[in-house]
């Protein structure tokens, strides 16, 4: 069987089920592949020992017949999540040379499950960001090109190595997090499948932390049916994580039954933008009716308190990343700042901390830091916390009045030029994250799905956003639009 790697998990499973392929085949395949595309710097630490020992392992356990879906699934890795023995760097500087002696329990889950890890994956760095140029390792590369045009495009960010892997077939699928839209924005990006489950479905625990009550694990896959297979293995119940749900995780692709007749699909008039393109305007309108013609009712909703969920955001996320990255000290472990005659231990924070934290996460951390002092405590975090509960009910409110789903734009623009928004006005590059981190704050289930292309021939995506703990549900009315849209373009192979 030729291009092993363009094989999405489905297809794999199917054909390492009928003998018709190996783990280790599809192993080598996508290693191959990861050679041969330095040009995108999607992977930046190579583990082929372990995949093709753990691929060894997932064809000796599919021979006897008694296998998980998962078993034998060559996947990336995003640099966020420890990796027992291997480099996880977080794409940070402070964290060179840190090689954790445990595994997150996401990857535990999955390697639990038989899947393979072909190796790490860029990403910007601390997961801040959403044009993955703040990585310590340089910037990742979509794969997709503007027409004619040689510009290196963002693949998005935070998790924007995962996004241009899995787009350039590199690996199968890959693990990602989302804080604000760092699994769905550049999903939509690159034309690929991305979800961000219920807070609390993934456990948190060893995934180095940007913003506790916002970070969540999901997928990164090809199709929607891919990505209810690998959240089975990613989610369950984490005694170590103390905001992981006690939920038994059901069978997800079960629940693909490619029915959503008498389902209610809201649009949120909060999301009109001012300034939006005409051409996600018109996909968000064709998105509607595809839904409406399988069968689903779709009524205008309100959210009102949108307009404050950017703001909200961004006080509510640097607090909480000011005070988990205090941690990063260079005392115990990673980078620490060589120091000069007579220097002490401020001199050494100061100084590691000045070298090891690039300008985007040092950004984040002053803001933090300033929105949780004493004087702006109350005028800004605490109003901040208010906000994002209103955020929440006005969710709530449209749920209770029996909205299944809510469709939206996954993002406000195709993808970008590297570097044309990175001497901008950061708040510019905030403003990527305006469809999408309304779902973070309320904690809700979001799924970005590619939906057609732009005129430039880029990948265009619509978010579907479900009701809390249902990502079945969600996920089988994102399978519906994605049929709909009959989405099968791939990048041109430049790499």
């Amino acid at each position: 069987m030729s291009d092993l790697s363009k094989l999405t998990l489905a297809e794999a499973r199917d054909a390492l089920r009928a003998g018709e392929t190996t783990s280790v085949a599809l192993t080598q395949a996508c290693l191959s592949e990861i050679e041969a595309a330095g040009a995108l710097n999607a992977f930046v630490h190579m583990t082929p020992e372990i995949a093709l020992e753990q691929a060894r392992a997932a064809d000796a356990r599919i021979a006897t017949g008694d296998a998980p879906a998962m078993c034998g699934m060559p996947l990336g890795i995003k640099d966020l999540f420890c990796t027992k023995g291997v480099p996880s760097q977080a794409a940070s500087r402070i964290l060179e040379g840190f090689r954790p002696e445990y595994e997150s329990t996401v990857t535990q889950n999955l390697w639990d499950a038989g899947a393979v890890m072909l190796g790490k994956l860029n990403m910007d760095e601390f997961a801040m960001g959403s044009s993955n140029e703040t990585s310590t390792y340089g910037n990742v590369v979509n794969p997709w090109r503007r027409g004619n045009d040689d510009a290196p495009l963002t693949p998005g960010g935070s998790s924007g190595g995962s996004a241009s892997a899995v787009a350039a077939d590199l690996c199968l699928a890959a693990t990602g997090t989302d804080t604000g839209g760092s699994i769905r924005q550049p999903a939509a990006f690159v034309g690929i499948t991305g979800l961000k489950p219920t807070y609390g479905r993934c456990s948190r625990w060893g995934v180095v932390a940007f913003a506790s009550s916002l970070d969540q694990a999901g997928p990164m896959t090809k199709t929607v049916q891919d990505a209810a297979i690998m959240l089975g293995a990613m989610a369950g119940h984490d005694a170590k994580d103390s905001t992981s749900a006690d939920l038994p995780v059901p069978d997800f692709e079960a629940m693909l039954t490619g029915d959503i007749r008498g389902k209610t699909i809201g649009i949120p008039a909060e999301y009109r933008m001012e300034g939006m393109p005409e051409e996600i305007e018109a996909l968000w309108t064709r998105g509607a009716e595809m839904l409406r013609d399988a069968g689903a009712k779709i009524v205008d909703i309100s959210l009102p308190h949108t307009k404050y969920a950017l703001p909200a955001y961004y006080v509510i996320a640097p607090a909480e990343a000011s005070s988990n990255l205090a941690r990063y000290d260079g005392v115990r472990y990673g980078h620490r700042a060589k120091l000069a005659q007579g220097d002490g231990i401020v001199q050494m924070y100061e100084k590691t901390r000045a070298e090891g934290f690039g300008p985007e996460v040092q950004r984040r951390v002053m803001i933090g830091t300033y929105v949780l002092s004493a004087g702006f405590y109350d005028a800004y975090y605490n109003r901040a916390r208010k906000v994002r509960a209103l955020i929440k009910r006005d969710f709530e409110t449209v749920f209770a009045d029996g909205v299944d789903a809510i469709l939206t734009p996954a993002t406000p623009s195709a993808a970008f030029g590297l570097g044309e928004m990175a001497e901008a006005d950061p708040v510019q590059m905030y403003l990527n994250d305006v469809f999408t981190v309304t779902v973070n704050l309320a904690g809700l289930p979001g799924i970005a799905v590619p939906a057609g292309l732009d005129k430039q021939g880029l990948p265009l995506g619509l978010q579907l956003i479900g009701r809390p703990w249902e990502e079945g549900d969600l996920l089988n009315t994102a399978q519906v639009l994605e049929r709909a849209a009959g989405f099968v373009s791939k990048p041109g192979k430049w790499w």
